[in-house]
């Protein structure tokens, strides 16, 4: 099964969670303490001319994008099976949690109709499969919220890693916001999870509520322990960002684009010999074609990108090829021709708020538009990860939330 596995797979590792439970408070606002500090230091280097710690480029921020989509298009997910139990006082942070994760029904708080949007906004879905390890980690949030009432403490301990402020998230939401990217999903995260009064401080409340009431607190314990060493598996935020390198995506990219224009192109024009449907007629050329494509004068590297004809094809009025490459493959294209040469408009001032304030949540309670489902089950599976995003699963996680609010929920 594929959560045992994973499991069994950091039953052995270290874990960083502190040997005595009643010091994981102080453990919790201490990391948070050293995260703000950590930042301020990032500040301090950025505002002295350091460059971005991250992002290369916007290109490369896409790509990350890209690559973490299938962790953030389920967010909270791990929580899912805890809005079966409303009656019980000891589910009510980690319910609270996920339907905070799902903005309590308002679409402009709801985390994966903010993500979907951004990927929509800079039109960098992921058309292509990604490498394996960029799908472990929101497949363990889903085998964890869809089999919760099995493994209850991993979910715990799980949630307590989880939500622990870290330091790449603020860098993250400052990098993206520099490049002209709305850094908002990722500020929300900042906020809801601070360990004052937001997830961070429920996740630990939470493990307290259940280890009092655990049959066996000892083995209770140490399957938390593994829930929260769940978190170290797969690609991290880290790593993801470290294995961009912009060349050899845009060479992958034309590769994959190859085989639907090599019999697309007039043979008027050649390359170095070879007419542009013989340059993509054979696997592994597109490194050549643009080298082809420099010496021809087509793309003048480390310029203004509006210099090359080559662009000039992909881009702007008229442009020839206009709708052959989507945002993330225009962005690299652009990129890689830019190289040396970057625009001013947001280098230059990385610490200027480049997007409005978001609008006020609604209120949980709220008046509901339509009928809702009467039964507990009917709006639990409306509010799961695969269907909460939806227009009914939205106003169902009103329902719900405005419920329980008022204890309504048997």
């Amino acid at each position: 099964m594929f959560l045992e596995t994973h499991l069994a797979a950091v039953a052995d590792a270290d874990c960083e969670l502190p040997a005595n439970v009643t010091e994981w408070t102080p453990w919790v606002a201490e990391h948070a303490r050293k995260v703000g500090e950590d930042y301020a230091s990032y500040l301090e280097e950025r505002h002295a001319g350091a460059p971005r710690r991250f992002f290369t480029n916007k290109a490369h921020a896409l790509y990350f994008l890209q690559h973490v989509a299938p962790s953030k298009l389920v967010d909270g997910a791990w929580l899912f099976s805890a809005l079966n139990h409303p009656s019980d006082w000891r589910y009510h942070d980690l319910i609270r949690t996920y339907l905070e994760e799902l903005g309590d029904g308002d679409a402009a708080l709801n985390h994966v109709v903010l993500y979907r949007k951004l990927l929509v906004e800079h039109d960098c879905a992921p058309d292509q499969p990604l490498p394996d390890d960029r799908y472990i980690q929101g497949s363990l949030q889903l085998a964890l919220g869809h089999l919760g009432e099995e493994f209850l403490p991993e979910v715990i301990g799980y949630n307590l890693g989880y939500e622990q402020l870290p330091l790449h998230l603020l860098i993250t939401a400052f990098e993206l916001n520099e490049l002209g990217i709305d850094p908002y999903y990722f500020t929300l995260h900042v906020t809801i999870d601070n360990a004052s009064s937001g997830h961070a401080k429920k996740a630990v409340e939470t493990v307290s509520q259940f280890l009092n009431t655990a049959d066996e607190p000892e083995k209770f314990l140490g399957r938390l322990r593994d829930g929260y060493k769940l978190n170290d598996l797969g690609a991290s935020t880290v790593s993801v960002i470290k294995s961009f390198d912009l060349e050899q995506e845009l060479v992958a990219m034309l590769e994959a684009k190859r085989s639907f224009g090599q019999h697309m192109h007039s043979d008027y024009c050649r390359l170095e010999g070879k007419t542009v449907n013989e340059w993509l007629a054979t696997p592994g050329q597109s490194r050549q074609f643009l080298s082809a494509l420099e010496n021809k004068g087509w793309i003048k590297r480390d310029q203004d990108p509006a210099l090359s004809r080559f662009w000039q094809l992909i881009d702007g009025p008229g442009a020839v090829m206009f709708g052959v490459f989507n945002g993330y493959e225009k962005q690299l294209i652009k990129d890689w021709i830019s190289g040396a040469w970057q625009e001013n408009d947001a280098g230059d001032q990385p610490f200027r708020a480049r997007f409005r304030r978001r609008p006020a949540a609604q209120p949980a309670a709220a008046p509901i538009q339509a009928p809702a489902p009467s039964s507990l089950a009917e709006l639990v599976d409306l509010i799961s990860p695969a269907k909460h995003h939806t227009p009914d699963g939205l106003n169902a996680t009103k329902t719900y939330s405005s419920r329980f609010a008022q204890g309504l929920l048997r």
